[in-house]
């Protein structure tokens, strides 16, 4: 039998066939792929990319004369990483995709165990509807839907509506943990009055018996735009900010103060003009949305312009500024809270830049 002692191409032959026995009986050794499997740092496999709101928007109306939003359940177009072209995300654990709903349509009901998110990009007065209530939706608005809840949306309005959904498909598929059900009716019965949700839960009051279960999502389902918009304004009046996201609020449940869902953290962040993000990185990778102002991102060596409504993509462990060339708003979603729940999230602020 060959040992280590002996050298030469006798001790890779033997090596080889080592490893070809190994592949037969569904084994391999832990040595030659230890590096991939416990790397020093996140593998840098995933891209940065941008998409421009006035191509994506001319696409999906496009799509809108082709395809009706009953035929095709959801009219989206997805928004893949060029690092993974065909298999429907942006990040390892998330989806992005743009909907349009047209004057007229209704998307059918249904549910799922994905969790979901919607930012609304342009319009005003469609709604979606979740577990027998409806909110109605204005730019801005960011809506929930939780896994395995009915939703619907329909658009009784004269404008198209447009927003981005956000979902944990990725993450659902990893786990093969992902069903769905189709409504019995394309809308589900409306049964609470409008503005419950808010009542109960959004206006400092919680029902008196009410307690959140483990990793619950907000009960909370539209925290609209103005609301959150005012409060990024006031905190501007303090005149504090952080260096490397301006004021950056997150999105919360209102019984935990945890993330509003147990899978997608959601941000909002305001960056006055002319305010240059010191450099930052994180292990979530995360999609920002434009909301308000003009300016450009530095992702590692990549610049990218953005202005309203544009969407770009921050990959795992990449050092990331933001310029403002104006005031601007930000939205951004990711996966900090479920890393953080496992004890897995790591930033790195470069304070030695700054010392």
């Amino acid at each position: 039998m060959m040992t280590i002692s002996d050298a030469g191409n006798d001790l890779e032959a033997a090596r080889s066939a080592f490893y070809h026995r190994l592949k037969d009986r569904n084994m391999s050794a832990l040595w030659t792929v230890l590096h991939d499997l416990v790397p020093r740092a996140p593998r840098r496999d995933q891209m940065a990319a941008s998409w421009a709101y006035a191509d994506i928007r001319r696409t999906l109306m496009e799509a809108g004369e082709l395809i009706t939003a009953k035929e095709a359940e959801r009219r989206a177009l997805i928004l893949e990483n060029p690092a993974w072209p065909g298999e429907s995300r942006i990040t390892p654990t998330l989806y992005a995709a743009i909907q349009l709903v047209l004057p007229g349509d209704v998307a059918p009901a249904h549910r799922h165990t994905q969790s979901a998110l919607r930012f609304v990009l342009e319009g005003s007065g469609a709604f979606t509807a979740v577990n027998g209530e409806r909110t109605f939706m204005e730019r801005g608005d960011f809506v929930i839907t939780p896994n395995w809840a009915w939703h619907d949306h329909g658009n009784d309005s004269d404008v198209p509506m447009i927003w981005l959904d956000g979902l944990d498909i990725p993450l659902v598929s990893f786990m093969n943990v992902g069903f769905s059900e189709p409504g019995e009716a394309d809308r589900q019965a409306v049964t609470k009055p409008a503005q419950d949700a808010p009542a109960r839960f959004g206006s400092g009051l919680l029902p008196v018996d009410y307690e959140a279960s483990a990793y619950s999502t907000s009960p909370i389902f539209n925290y609209p735009y103005a609301r959150s918009r005012a409060a990024l304004e006031q905190l501007r009046v303090a005149d504090v900010y952080d260096a490397c996201h301006g004021i950056k609020q997150k999105y919360v449940h209102p019984a935990t103060g945890d993330f509003a869902m147990p899978t997608i953290a959601t941000f909002l962040q305001l960056l006055p003009r002319d305010f240059d993000t010191h450099p930052y990185r994180s292990t979530d990778s995360t999609v920002f949305v434009v909301v308000e102002g003009r300016g450009h991102s530095m992702i590692g060596d990549q610049r990218f312009d953005w202005g309203p409504n544009d969407l770009f993509v921050l990959p795992t462990w990449t050092k990331v500024t933001h310029h403002p060339a104006e005031d601007a708003v930000l939205f951004s979603y990711s996966d900090r809270g479920i890393q953080q729940k496992l004890g897995l999230w790591r930033e790195d602020r470069f304070e030695e830049l700054r010392t």
